[in-house]
């Protein structure tokens, strides 16, 4: 009896372990995205302050050689 409850122990302890690097690499995936996420805002508004004058209208005019 005394053995099994050693086994469940060390197995209890070796979840709990596992349990704290999974946490771990789900924090740092978070910070991750977060920061992707950051960055691709700052990328679209880049792009939309450095095309002021583009607009849906204009991509749909038919070039001047036709």
């Amino acid at each position: 009896m005394e053995s099994r409850l050693e086994e469940i122990e060390a197995k209890l302890s070796l979840a709990e372990d596992l349990l704290e690097e999974l946490n771990k690499t789900v924090y740092l995936q978070q910070s991750q995205i977060d920061q992707l996420k950051n960055e691709l805002a700052a990328l679209r508004d880049q792009v939309r302050t450095d095309m002021p004058g583009e607009s849906q209208g204009t991509r749909d005019e038919v070039p001047p050689h036709y």
